[in-house]
């Protein structure tokens, strides 16, 4: 049980880490669910239940969701794909 803990720390810690460090926004989003998902595990091994329930719904669901719906409204998701296929287009023709 000790090794899982330490595991979850672990996973807490390379997911903050990395949602500070990624460029895209999009892959910063994602990260942050994984961080919520991890950390609502953390508060059911503390035995708050109510508390692992608040993080997975709003941690993981609904603050996700309006990072998505705000990266649409500015762009973003479709800028990174676009970019992609303008990178594989160029790609093709050399």
């Amino acid at each position: 049980m000790t090794i899982f803990r330490i595991l979850l720390l672990t996973g807490l810690l390379v997911c903050a880490i990395a949602t500070a460090c990624t460029k895209k926004p999009m892959q910063a989003v994602i990260i942050y669910m994984a961080y919520s998902v991890i950390m609502s595990v953390v508060w059911i091994l503390l035995e708050s239940p109510d508390l692992a329930i608040t993080e997975a719904a709003v941690g993981a669901g609904v603050t996700s969701i309006l990072f998505f719906l705000t990266l649409r409204q500015l762009n973003l998701i479709d800028r990174d794909q676009k970019k992609k296929k303008d990178e594989e287009q160029e790609g093709e023709h050399e």
